[in-house]
């Protein structure tokens, strides 16, 4: 077997870093520091640069000005943003539009894709449902009416909803059906409210009051959602394992500077031991993200469907990437609360990431459900 990346996404991996070594993350707003939202918007200019990198197309196909690749490119991708805590909706607008390309009308994805590979248009994606807990394809009902969809419902925690132009919004039919619906920003029936995540970023709670979409805009094809759901939690596990890697660099070279009885505490056996057991929970993070990615991306299969994958690497995402950051804030000692270095702007994230797609809980429940569905021979 040959576990290398293709040649394709290594140059998105070096197109990546190039853009985003000039990112500074002790000068990401940090939510201690800043009363209410961060920002009101996410960075514009780290924006341009990716769609000038063509990394916002990476997955879209030729004919939309894209480079064809798999959701392996985009973890790779996802994996350098996150090391730099990039503030741009690049996981949510790129799963956005290749859900779009791999199962939109002929009409939608012409009008779409290409400015949304251009940076042009911002996508989102609703995905925590009315409580973060529930199913989110259960917080909103469609129904059709003529040439349109009327949609009812609330999605809570939409990441850049006050800024994207439009939200990909799961909602359920009267016949037990999921259809994905686009639903722009500003349109009548929607409604939406601010609120702050743990990395002081601004969410949206969309509310949908009777909201026509056009049926042009409604994606009706089976399992577009589930498709949408696992790509979106790769991709999550993905930004975990690049924030975890940098937040373990970061314990290295602290601890290889900072002396105590005039030794280097990272000498000292009880903390390599503790910086071996998050680098063995890295590496484990690794493992299952490129195993789901892999399932993704070639369709292959396997003794569970590709869900039971995905959930096995959200477990380990969102437990890894936990473990990993409140070892680092003990190993810095309070260097690490220190608002003037960014450690706790990586631990805010974490946390985010964690709970994001919901926490290890609820995808080994997932996992046990597929287990008891698929009994293993």
């Amino acid at each position: 077997m040959d576990f290398t990346f293709t040649e394709e996404q290594q140059a998105a991996v070096e197109a990546a870093r190039a853009v985003f070594g000039g990112v500074a993350p002790d000068g990401v707003p940090s939510p201690a520091i800043t009363a209410g939202a961060v920002a009101d918007d996410f960075d514009r200019t780290l924006w341009t640069k990716l769609a000038d990198a063509d990394l916002l197309s990476l997955l879209l196909a030729a004919e939309y000005g894209g480079a064809g690749l798999d959701a392996i490119a985009l973890c790779l991708v996802l994996r350098e943003a996150a090391k730099v805590l990039a503030r741009v909706p690049l996981l949510e607008s790129s799963v956005a539009a290749v859900a779009v390309q791999a199962y939109g009308g002929e009409e939608l994805k012409a009008e779409l894709l290409t400015r949304a590979g251009r940076g042009e248009v911002v996508l989102t994606v609703a995905a925590n449902g009315r409580t973060g807990h529930d199913p989110a394809e259960l917080a909103v009902t469609a129904r059709r009416d003529g040439d349109a969809w009327v949609l009812d419902g609330v999605q809570t925690a939409v990441p850049w909803a006050e800024n994207a132009d439009f939200t990909v919004v799961p909602a359920h039919t009267g016949d037990g059906r999921t259809v994905l619906a686009l639903v722009p920003r500003v349109h009548a029936g929607v409604v939406l409210g601010e609120q702050i995540s743990t990395t002081g970023e601004r969410l949206g709670e969309l509310r949908l009051e009777s909201a026509r979409i056009n049926a042009r805009d409604v994606i009706d094809a089976d399992g577009a959602w589930e498709w949408l759901r696992e790509l979106l939690a790769t991709g999550t596990c993905a930004l975990a394992l690049g924030l975890g890697e940098r937040v373990l660099a970061m314990t290295s070279a602290y601890t290889g500077k900072r002396e105590q009885f005039g030794f280097p505490v990272a000498t000292f056996q009880a903390v390599a031991v503790q910086a071996a057991d998050r680098y063995i929970d890295l590496r484990a993070m690794e493992a299952t993200l490129w195993q789901a990615a892999w399932r993704i991306s070639t369709g292959a299969g396997g003794a569970l469907p590709a869900s039971g994958d995905v959930a096995v690497a959200k477990i380990w995402a969102s437990e890894g990437v936990r473990r990993v950051v409140q070892t680092a804030q003990h190993l810095h000692g309070g260097f690490g609360a220190d608002v003037d270095y960014p450690l706790h702007r990586y631990h805010a994230w974490a946390k985010q990431l964690e709970l994001s797609l919901g926490p290890a809980a609820a995808h080994e429940e997932a996992l046990g459900d597929l287990l008891a569905a698929h009994p293993l021979g």
